[in-house]
């Protein structure tokens, strides 16, 4: 989606085609309004920037059989960043939100009243699409992890099904299937403690998925409800890119009728000259 900020705020000071000029005082409430803006796109870059390197994280958490701590404590702080900054920009894009109808009585301009929804409404689709992906490298974790319990559990000598595994995850209890496990090699206990590990890491992701489940959905219930209107100001934009050719192919073809009516009126004014000249000729004559 095209970031229209430029081209509205040209039309705000930008003067007619017949010389008139408009002024525009300097406004502090847009300016105030800019710094916002200025600032949720630096903390949705942010929030993009610590997906990438929880990604990393996840990768180098799932390449290892036991990982470390600090490699696990450093994912957590990345979590614990992310939501805490999108807290932050949820808040200031519903309060961003709630002033447009204070915006609406307080006699604001109708361009500024437009720059600032259209701006509001391309840094909540941004949002939300940053979110989606953070969700997304979530769930992939998540199941990821999972995989890798589940082939330890066959190193032990112990299958179980896709739904076994689901229920052992939800109970929080995996004991479930590793309690008649004997631990009787290396081998079977190294699989026994990336078990545990590899629940306790799937617990908290759960804990942190449902977090922010809330503010997904509030979020992508908000861009579902603008979204409608962000197709109309594309498609108003459009048409007037549209009208604007039309009404260069039209001047066009009024300048090249109107020279022609202008060729045939002199035409018919030069025949009429001349008819006129021929009948006084012949008057002359006749009375002579």
């Amino acid at each position: 989606m095209k970031d229209r900020l430029a081209d509205l705020a040209e039309v705000r000071c930008k003067g007619n085609e017949d010389g008139e000029t408009v002024i525009v005082e300097k406004d502090h409430f847009m300016d105030d309004f800019f710094q916002q803006v200025e600032e949720l796109r630096n903390n949705i870059a942010k929030i993009a920037q610590n997906v990438e390197e929880v990604k990393k994280q996840h990768s180098i958490i799932l390449s290892a059989p036991n990982p470390e701590g600090r490699t696990k404590e450093e994912l957590e702080e990345l979590n614990e960043e992310i939501k805490k900054i999108a807290n932050k920009v949820r808040a200031r894009l519903k309060s961003i939100e709630q002033s447009f109808d204070q915006g609406e009585n307080v006699n604001r301009t109708s361009v500024d009243l437009r720059i600032r929804k259209t701006q509001h409404s391309v840094l909540a689709h941004k949002f939300v699409e940053v979110m989606t992906e953070y969700n997304e490298t979530q769930t992939l974790f998540r199941e990821r992890s999972k995989g890798r319990i589940q082939r330890q559990l066959e190193i032990t000598g112990k299958t179980t099904t896709d739904e076994e595994l689901e229920e052992m995850l939800e109970s929080g209890n995996p004991s479930i299937f590793t309690s008649d496990i004997i631990s009787d090699s290396q081998i079977t206990r190294q699989a026994l403690n990336e078990i545990e590990s590899r629940h306790k890491d799937i617990m908290k992701l759960e804990s942190s998925i449902r977090e922010l489940h809330e503010m997904f959905m509030d979020m992508a219930m908000f861009v579902e409800t603008q979204g409608e209107m962000i197709n109309n100001i594309e498609k108003n934009v459009m048409n007037a890119s549209d009208y604007v050719e039309h009404a260069k192919e039209e001047t066009k073809k009024a300048v090249k009728y109107q020279s022609k009516a202008r060729r045939k009126l002199m035409f018919i004014i030069i025949c009429v000259t001349v008819l006129l000249v021929i009948l006084g000729i012949i008057l002359a004559t006749t009375l002579s």
